[in-house]
C-alpha cells in the first residue's frame, strides 16, 4: 500500500499509476451478475438501474470507497465528463481489456466497473485532472454510443457479507489482512503515520478489502477479479494471497538491496583502506607501485637490448613513474614494459646437430618422402658446417684479441723501462750541469732553464728510440658466411596429410631447437604479423613476437602454417608484412608496430607450409626455397598404415594388438576404394572406424578377436566411396587413354572421338579448359595437314565433323598434357585404326609433331599402374623422371619414350609401325567401317617381346 502521491494512483489516459489491465472470464461475469440478480430484491426499474456516462480506464482499476486521481484527455472521455458535470456528476469508471486501444468500444471494456462521483476537477493543458470518489460496484447491462461518448445502463451490485461476521475465523482473516497490508506498506517505505491513518479510517471488512486492493501492486486482471468478487470473505482470502506474494517479493528485493549496499560499502571501504595503505607505505618507503616499477626496471636492465630499444624502454619507465596506478594509460605502459621484458632479446638455444641421428629420426618417424628427407638432411648438414665455421671465427678472433693484449702489455712494459732510464739519465745530467754552473758563477735562473731544456731534449730522444709499432690485427674471413644467409627459409608445398608439419617438428628436434607453430590460414589483417599500434585499445604484439615469447628463445624453428591461405582486406596485406619477416637482408631489425623498435629475427629458422604453390604471392615465394611433397604411393600408404596408423588407432580405441587382424588385401581395398588422397588423413579415419566397430563387438562380448577381410569391409565401412577409372577391356577405334594429375594423386582418363558426316568442324565436350581445347585444335590441325603421311583420305578429313569428349563426371579438366592422347584418338577415328587398350599416354605436341615434356610424371604413372595399364608413352625429355618411380612400379610397366607424334602413333595404334621414319599401316590392323568389334591384332606386336621395365625408344634415323 502506498500513499496517494501521484505515483501509485490510477490514471485514465496516458500515465497509468497502477498495474496494467487484463481480462475476466465471461462465464464468471455471468455467474456473478446472475448471483447479484438473484440476491437483488429491488425491482429492475428501481434506483439500482442507472444510465451513466462511461470513463474507460487504461492500466488501472478503481474500487468503491476509494478516492482516485484521474487524468483525462481523449475526446470521448472529455465529452463523458461534460455530460456528468451537467447532470449529477456520476460516472461509470471501467477498465479497458487492452490498455493500448485509443478509441475503445463496448467490446473493449470489462462488464463490471464502479459508479463514481466527481469530487474535484481542474483543467490542465491537454485535458483535465480530477479526483473521483468510488461509490458502489455496478454491472454494465448495456453499452451505447451517445453524442460522441459511451453511455452505459448499469445496475448496482451489493457485497455479500458473511453469514456470521462475529465468527472467529472471519475475524482472524480480517485481522491478518490488516496486518499484512501494514507490513507491505512498511516494506515499500510508506511512513507509519500515513498507513495508520488510511487503515484506521476503515470500518467494514468490505471497505478494507477494496482499499488494500486499490493500493496493492497487482496486475489489472488481478484487480478486476477482486472487484468482481462480491463475497467479502472470498475477496479477503484472495487479497491475502496477493499480499503474501508481495511480502515475499519485497523481502527478496530488500535482501538484494542490502547485499548490494554491503558490497558497495566493502568496496568503498577497501578503496579507502588501500589509499591509507599507500600513504603509510609511502611514508615508510615501501610503496607498492615503486616496488613494481623497480622490479620491471631490474628485469629490463638484465636484458641485452639494442640502444634504440633501451632508450624507448627508459622513456616508458619514466612515464610509468608519473602516471597514477589506476589510470588506463598506466596499464597500457605497464603491459608494454612486461611484453618487452618477456621477449627473448638474447636467449638462444645451443644447436646440437648430429646428421646421423637426424637421419635415423626421419626414417623412424616418416615413411617414404625420400626426396624431402634428402633435402632436409642437406639443409641440416649446411647448418652444421655454418655453425662450425662461426665457432672457428670466434675462436680465431679470441686468439687475435689475446695476442693483441699480450703485445700491448709488452709495449707498455718497454715504455716504462725506457721512461725510467731516461729519467735517471736526465737526473744525472742535471747534477753535472749544476756543478759546472756553480764553478763558473752563472746565475741560478739561467742554470735552471738550461737544465730543463736539456732534460726535455734527452727525454724526447729516448722516447723516439724505444718506440715499438703495435702489430697489425689479423682478420679472419670466411668467404660467403658473414652475409650469405639465403636458403634459411624453407617452404613445404604439398597436399594435406603428407607430413609437412611433422617434418618441420622433426627438424626442430634434430637441431635441438624450440618449436613454434603459427597458423596463418584466414589471416586478413596486417596487424596479425606486425601487431597493433599502442594508440589502439587492446593493442598487442603480432603473431611473430608472440611466438618468440612462447618459445623463450630467439632462435627457434618457427613454422608458418598455411601460408597460401592468407587473405587481403582493408586492414592491409599480411603477405606484404611477411616479406620483411622472411627476408634475411632486413629481418635483423624487424619492426613490430606494438614494440616500436627493431627486433632481430635473423637467427630464427622459418619454415612455411602451403597446399598450392601458385597461390602464394610472387615476391613472397622469392624469399623461400620450395620443397615439394608429392604424396604417397599405394605401396607407401600400405606400409604407413601397417607401421603407424593401425597401431595408433588400435591404442586410441582401447584395443590390444592381438584383438584385431586387418588383412593386407583389406587394407589395400581401404586405400583404393574408400580413400582418394595424396596423404593419409582419410585413411587413418577409415582405419579408426574399423577399430571402433571392432571395439564394439569385443565390448558386447560378440567376439574376442575380430578378423577384418575384404568381404567384411562393406559391413564395417559401407559402400565404397571411390570408384577409380580402369583400363578398357579391349582395343577400340577413336578411344585413347590419357593421364592426368590432381592434388590427391594421378589417374587416367579416356579421350573419345567420333567422326560424323557434315561440315568441317570440331566439337569439344567434357568441361575442358582453355589449354586442353588448344591441344585438341592443334591435334586436328596436325592430322589434316599431314593426312597423306598418316594414311588418311582427303574426303574423310575434309567432309566430316569431329567430336571429342573427355568423360569424367563434372570435373573441370585443365593442363598441357593431353596433346598426344587427343592426336592418337583423332587419327585413330579418321583412319579406323584401333588404339591399344593397355597403353596410356601423356605429353604435349606442336603443330610440327614434336612431343614436349610435361610435369607430374610420377603421380600420373602411379595412377596408370593402379588402373591396370601395362604400357606408358612419355616424352623423351621426361626420361629423367623415371628415376623417381619405385622399383616395383618400373618392373610392372613398359615405357615408350617418344620425340615426335609418329613414334607415339606406332606405339599406341594397332597395326601401325615406324619404318625408316615413315609410318607403315598393316592391312590386318585396319577396322572396316561399320564393324562393331575390332579383332585382336597379333601380327602387329614387335618381333622381339620387350622384358618388364624395359624402356622402348622408337627414334627416327
Amino acid at each position: 500500500m502506498t500513499e496517494d502521491n501521484g505515483r501509485d494512483v490510477p490514471i485514465e489516459d496516458d500515465a497509468p499509476l497502477t498495474e496494467d489491465a487484463g481480462e475476466i472470464d465471461a462465464a464468471a461475469e455471468t455467474e456473478e451478475v446472475d448471483a447479484a440478480t438473484e440476491t437483488d430484491e429491488v425491482d429492475a426499474t428501481s434506483q439500482n438501474r442507472l444510465r451513466l456516462p462511461v470513463i474507460p480506464l487504461r492500466g488501472t482499476v478503481v474500487f468503491p470507497a476509494v478516492a482516485a486521481p484521474i487524468a483525462a484527455g481523449r475526446d470521448k472521455t472529455m465529452k463523458a465528463i461534460d455530460a456528468a458535470i451537467q447532470g449529477d456528476k456520476l460516472l461509470f469508471a471501467v477498465a479497458q481489456l487492452d490498455a493500448e486501444v485509443e478509441e475503445p468500444v463496448a467490446d473493449a471494456l470489462y462488464r463490471v466497473g464502479v459508479i463514481c462521483r466527481i469530487a474535484q476537477m481542474q483543467k490542465v493543458p491537454g485535458g483535465v485532472q480530477m479526483v473521483i470518489q468510488g461509490d458502489a460496484r455496478a454491472a454494465a447491462l448495456e453499452y451505447a454510443e451517445r453524442d460522441g461518448y459511451l453511455e452505459v445502463v448499469a445496475r448496482r451490485m451489493e457485497d455479500m457479507e458473511p453469514l456470521d461476521p462475529e465468527e472467529p475465523a472471519f475475524g482472524a482473516l480480517y485481522k491478518e489482512v490488516n496486518e499484512r497490508a501494514a507490513e507491505v506498506s512498511r516494506l515499500r517505505g510508506v511512513p507509519k503515520e500515513i498507513v495508520d491513518h488510511l487503515l484506521g479510517g476503515v470500518s467494514t471488512p468490505g471497505e478494507l478489502s477494496d482499499l488494500v486492493s486499490f493500493y496493492t501492486e497487482l496486475e489489472v486482471d488481478q484487480k478486476q477479479e477482486l472487484l468482481e468478487t462480491l463475497s467479502v470473505e472470498q475477496r479477503l482470502r484472495s487479497l491475502l494471497i496477493h499480499l503474501q506474494k508481495q511480502i515475499g517479493l519485497l523481502e527478496a528485493q530488500e535482501d538484494i538491496r542490502e547485499q548490494v549496499q554491503e558490497e558497495l560499502g566493502d568496496r568503498q571501504r577497501e578503496v579507502f583502506l588501500r589509499e591509507q595503505m599507500k600513504a603509510i607505505q609511502k611514508e615508510l618507503g615501501e610503496d607498492i607501485d615503486s616496488q613494481e616499477i623497480d622490479d620491471l626496471r631490474e628485469r629490463i636492465a638484465a636484458l641485452e637490448l639494442p640502444d634504440e630499444a633501451r632508450q624507448e624502454v627508459d622513456r616508458e619507465i619514466r612515464r610509468l613513474e608519473r602516471i597514477p596506478r589506476e589510470s588506463a594509460e598506466g596499464q597500457v605502459v605497464r603491459t608494454y614494459l612486461e611484453t618487452v621484458a618477456d621477449l627473448p632479446w638474447s636467449e638462444t638455444t645451443e644447436e646440437q646437430l648430429d646428421i646421423g641421428k637426424a637421419e635415423e629420426a626421419l626414417e623412424r618417424d616418416h615413411y617414404g618422402l625420400q626426396d624431402v628427407k634428402d633435402r632436409v638432411l642437406d639443409f641440416l648438414a649446411v647448418r652444421k658446417l655454418q655453425e662450425e665455421a662461426r665457432r672457428r671465427d670466434e675462436a680465431a678472433e679470441a686468439v687475435v684479441a689475446a695476442e693483441a693484449a699480450v703485445a700491448a702489455e709488452a709495449i707498455a712494459a718497454a715504455e716504462a723501462i725506457v721512461a725510467a732510464e731516461a729519467f735517471a739519465a736526465a737526473e744525472a745530467e742535471a747534477k753535472d750541469l749544476a756543478s759546472d754552473d756553480a764553478a763558473s758563477g752563472e746565475s741560478e735562473a739561467d742554470d735552471d732553464g738550461e737544465v730543463e731544456a736539456n732534460a726535455d731534449t734527452s727525454s724526447g730522444d729516448a722516447a723516439i728510440e724505444v718506440e715499438v709499432d703495435e702489430p697489425e690485427k689479423e682478420k679472419v674471413h670466411v668467404p660467403g658466411y658473414e652475409d650469405d644467409r639465403s636458403g634459411q627459409t624453407l617452404l613445404f608445398v604439398g597436399p594435406p596429410g603428407v607430413g609437412k608439419t611433422s617434418i618441420a617438428r622433426s627438424i626442430a628436434d634434430a637441431m635441438g631447437r624450440k618449436y613454434v607453430r603459427v597458423s596463418l590460414g584466414g589471416a586478413r589483417d596486417e596487424a596479425d604479423i606486425r601487431g597493433h599500434r599502442r594508440t589502439y585499445v587492446g593493442a598487442m604484439a603480432g603473431r611473430i613476437l608472440e611466438g618468440l615469447k612462447r618459445a623463450g628463445t630467439k632462435n627457434p624453428v618457427f613454422l608458418l602454417d598455411e601460408i597460401d591461405k592468407l587473405g587481403v582486406s582493408f586492414q592491409g596485406d599480411p603477405s606484404a608484412a611477411l616479406m620483411e619477416v622472411l627476408d634475411p637482408a632486413q629481418n635483423d631489425s624487424f619492426q613490430d608496430h606494438y614494440l616500436g623498435v627493431g627486433f632481430d629475427l635473423s637467427q630464427v629458422l622459418f619454415i612455411a607450409t602451403a597446399n598450392v604453390y601458385h597461390q602464394i604471392p610472387g615476391p613472397l615465394r622469392d624469399r623461400m626455397e620450395a620443397i615439394e611433397f608429392r604424396g604417397y604411393t599405394e605401396a607407401e600408404k600400405l606400409e604407413i598404415a601397417n607401421k603407424y596408423l593401425l597401431p595408433r588407432q588400435t591404442r586410441l580405441n582401447g584395443l590390444l594388438p592381438e584383438q584385431i587382424e586387418l588383412e593386407e588385401e583389406a587394407m589395400r581395398a581401404i586405400i583404393t576404394s574408400y580413400t582418394r588422397e595424396a596423404g593419409v588423413r582419410n585413411l587413418e579415419r577409415e582405419i579408426g572406424s574399423v577399430c571402433r566397430k571392432t571395439a564394439r563387438k569385443i565390448a558386447t562380448g560378440e567376439a574376442e578377436v575380430v578378423k577384418v577381410g575384404v568381404d567384411s569391409l562393406r559391413e564395417l565401412l559401407g559402400q565404397p566411396k571411390v570408384h577409380p577409372e580402369k583400363k578398357m577391356e579391349k582395343d577400340a577405334v577413336g578411344v585413347a587413354t590419357g593421364m592426368f594429375y590432381t592434388p590427391v594423386g594421378g589417374d587416367i582418363m579416356l579421350v573419345e572421338t567420333s567422326v560424323m558426316k557434315g561440315k568441317e568442324g570440331l566439337v569439344l565436350t567434357g568441361q575442358l579448359g582453355d589449354v586442353m581445347k588448344e591441344s585438341a585444335q592443334a591435334a586436328l590441325t596436325y592430322a589434316r595437314s599431314h593426312a597423306a603421311e598418316l594414311g588418311l583420305s582427303e574426303e574423310r578429313v575434309r567432309d566430316h565433323e569431329i567430336h571429342i569428349h573427355v568423360p569424367a563426371g563434372a570435373i573441370p579438366k585443365e593442363g598441357p598434357s593431353a596433346g598426344i592422347a587427343m592426336s592418337v584418338a583423332i587419327i585413330s577415328a579418321l583412319g579406323n585404326h584401333p588404339v591399344r587398350h593397355d597403353v596410356a599416354m601423356t605429353g604435349e605436341i606442336t603443330l610440327s609433331g614434336r612431343v614436349l615434356p610435361i610435369g607430374g610424371v610420377k603421380e600420373k604413372v602411379l595412377g596408370a599402374c593402379r588402373a591396370g595399364i601395362d604400357r606408358i608413352i612419355l616424352p623423351k625429355d621426361n626420361e629423367g623422371d623415371l628415376e623417381d618411380l619405385p622399383d616395383h612400379v618400373c618392373e610392372q610397366l613398359q615405357f615408350h619414350l617418344v620425340e615426335n607424334l609418329h613414334e607415339a602413333l606406332a606405339a599406341a595404334l594397332v597395326g601401325v609401325e615406324l619404318k625408316d621414319g615413315n609410318l607403315s599401316f598393316s592391312r590386318n590392323g585396319r577396322a572396316t567401317s561399320g564393324d562393331s568389334e575390332v579383332e585382336s591384332q597379333k601380327t602387329s606386336e614387335p618381333e622381339v617381346e620387350p622384358v618388364s621395365g624395359e624402356v622402348l625408344e622408337t627414334s627416327t634415323p
